[in-house]
C-alpha cells in the first residue's frame, strides 16, 4: 500500500466518523459522543492531508501547512473558550464567511493555475478543461455569495447594522437578474475564460449574497444562519472538485445536505417558504398594527411570582435569548428542581427559532442539567397551556406573540408560537417593555391574565427561588 492509497483509505474513514457524528448530534443523549466523533475525524483527516505533502517531497509546502494549521488551531482554541452563548450565532456566522472566502481563493487559484500566463496544468486539458473551468465558476460564486452573506448575517447578529430587513426598489428583479448575469458570465467563462470574467462573476456573487441576506429581517436569523450553514457546505464540495479531494467533497455534501434539512425544517416550523429562504425574499416587512394602544400592563413582584408557584399544579418555562443574555439557566435549573420537589410538574416549552440559533435553548438547558424529558417542543406542548397553572416567559418575545396568530398585518404573521396567554396565570420577565428582536409589540404583555416581572432574570428567578 503506498502512501497515497492509505491516505485515501483514511479520508474514506474520515468521511464515516463525519456520519456518525452527524447520527450522534441528532439527540440530546448521544451528542457528547457524536463531537467525539467529529473531531475524531477530522484529526484523521488532517494527519492524512500532511502526510500527502510530505509524499511530495516538499519540505517548505509541509511547514507552511503545519504552520497555518497551528495558527488557526490556536485561533479556534482561543475564541472557542472565551466566546458567551449569546455570542455563538455570530462565531458561526464568522466560521461560515471563512469557508465562502476560501472556497473563492480555491477557485480563484484554480483559474490562475492553469490560465495564466497561458500554462496549463498537464491533467487538466481537452473537453476536461471546460468541465474545470465550470468548476470554477461555480465554486468562486457559492464561496462569495456565502462570505457576504455571512458577514451581513454576523453584523445584524451583532447588531452592528439595523436588524430591518433592507428593500431596495425591485428587490426580488435584482436577485433574479444576478442569477441570470451568473448563468451568462458562467457560459462565457466556459467558452473563453478570462481575469475580466472572474472578477466580474465574483463581484455579481459578492453583491448578491449582500443583498440576499440583507433583505431578511432580524426576526428570521435562526434560519438564515442555518442556510448559510448549508451554502458552505456546498462552498466546501466546490472546492473539493477543484482539489480532486473525495474528503472535501463527501463533507461538504453533508454540510450542505443537512443544513439544507434542517432550514426546511425550521421554515416549517415558521410558516415561511423554504424557496424563499434561499432567493431571500421573505424578509419584507409588512405593515404592523404594532403602534396599536393595549392598555395598561400590569407588575408583579419576585415575592408575588413565588406565591403564584407555591400553589400551583403545573408550571411550564418558555425560555428564550433574554434567558441567554442573562445567564439565568442555572437558576431555573434550580427553580425546577425545587418545584418538582414540591410535587409540581414542571417543563419546558422550546420554540424552533427561541435565541438566535437552532437549539440554542435545548443547549443552555441541558449545561444547566435540566433532564431532557421535560424539555418539549412547540408542537408537543401548545395544546397543554390551556390547562396550566403558571407559565412563565423568560426573554421571550417573538415567539410567544399573539399577534402572529391574531394580527394578518404583524410581520411575524402566520409564525407558530407558543399560545401561552390560554394558561391561567403569565409572568414575563423582561428588562423593559422593548419590543422584541423582530421590532414588534407583543400585545400579551397587556392580557388580564399576564404580568411583568421587570429586571435582571438571574436576579430574579434567584429571589423566586429564595422565597420558595
Amino acid at each position: 500500500m503506498t502512501l497515497s492509497t492509505a491516505a485515501q483509505a483514511a479520508y474514506i474513514v474520515a468521511a464515516l466518523l463525519f456520519i456518525l457524528s452527524l447520527a450522534g448530534l441528532s439527540k440530546h443523549e448521544s451528542a457528547r459522543s457524536g463531537v467525539v466523533l467529529g473531531i475524531s475525524g477530522m484529526v484523521i483527516a488532517l494527519a492524512a492531508t500532511v502526510a500527502l505533502a510530505a509524499d511530495g517531497g516538499d519540505v517548505l509546502a509541509v511547514v507552511l501547512l503545519a504552520a497555518a494549521m497551528a495558527i488557526g488551531a490556536a485561533i479556534g482554541l482561543w475564541r472557542a473558550r472565551i466566546v458567551e452563548m449569546t455570542a455563538m450565532p455570530e462565531l458561526i456566522a464568522v466560521l461560515h464567511s471563512f469557508v465562502g472566502l476560501a472556497a473563492v481563493l480555491v477557485g480563484w487559484n484554480g483559474f490562475l493555475e492553469v490560465e495564466a500566463d497561458g500554462g496549463a496544468r498537464a491533467d487538466v486539458t481537452g473537453s476536461l478543461l471546460g468541465i474545470h473551468h465550470a468548476e470554477v465558476s461555480i465554486g468562486v460564486f457559492i464561496g462569495a455569495l456565502t462570505f457576504t452573506g455571512s458577514v451581513v448575517a454576523f453584523l445584524k447578529l451583532a447588531a452592528r447594522i439595523d436588524s430591518r430587513p433592507m428593500t431596495l426598489p425591485g428587490k426580488n428583479q435584482l436577485n433574479v437578474g444576478a442569477l441570470t448575469a451568473f448563468a451568462v458570465l458562467t457560459v462565457f467563462f466556459v467558452a473563453s475564460p478570462s481575469l475580466g470574467l472572474l472578477v466580474a462573476l465574483t463581484a455579481v456573487a459578492l453583491l448578491l449574497g449582500w443583498h440576499l441576506v440583507a433583505s431578511i429581517g432580524g426576526g428570521d436569523m435562526p434560519v438564515v444562519v442555518s442556510m448559510l450553514n448549508s451554502y458552505s457546505g456546498w462552498a466546501a464540495a466546490a472546492s473539493g472538485f477543484l482539489l480532486d479531494n473525495n474528503l472535501l467533497i463527501v463533507t461538504g455534501a453533508l454540510v450542505g445536505s443537512s443544513g439544507a434539512y434542517l432550514s426546511y425544517v425550521m421554515c416549517r416550523a415558521m410558516n415561511r417558504s423554504f424557496i424563499s429562504v434561499i432567493a431571500g425574499g421573505f424578509g419584507i416587512e409588512a405593515a404592523s398594527s404594532g403602534d396599536a394602544d393595549y392598555g395598561e400592563h400590569q407588575e408583579i413582584t419576585a415575592a408575588e411570582t413565588a406565591d403564584l408557584l407555591k400553589d400551583a399544579k403545573s408550571v411550564i418555562i418558555a425560555p428564550g435569548y433574554g434567558m441567554a443574555v442573562a445567564q439565568a439557566q442555572y437558576p431555573v435549573a434550580e427553580l425546577t428542581r425545587r418545584l418538582r420537589d414540591r410535587g409540581v410538574e414542571v417543563r419546558f416549552g422550546i420554540h424552533p427559532v427561541a435565541g438566535r440559533l437552532p437549539g440554542h435553548m435545548n443547549v443552555l438547558l441541558a449545561e444547566a442539567r435540566v433532564p431532557y424529558d421535560i424539555v418539549l417542543e412547540l408542537d408537543e406542548i401548545n395544546d397543554d397551556f390551556p390547562g396550566t397553572s403558571v407559565v412563565l416567559v423568560i426573554g421571550a418575545n417573538d415567539t410567544v406573540n399573539p399577534a402572529a396568530i391574531e394580527d394578518p398585518a404583524s410581520p411575524i404573521a402566520g409564525m407558530p408560537v407558543l399560545h401561552v396567554w390560554e394558561a391561567e396565570n403569565v409572568v414575563v420577565f423582561k428588562r423593559s417593555m422593548a419590543t422584541g428582536y423582530a421590532g414588534v409589540q407583543n400585545p400579551l404583555f397587556f392580557r388580564p391574565n399576564s404580568r411583568m416581572l421587570f429586571g435582571d432574570a438571574r436576579q430574579r428567578v434567584e429571589e423566586i427561588v429564595a422565597a420558595l
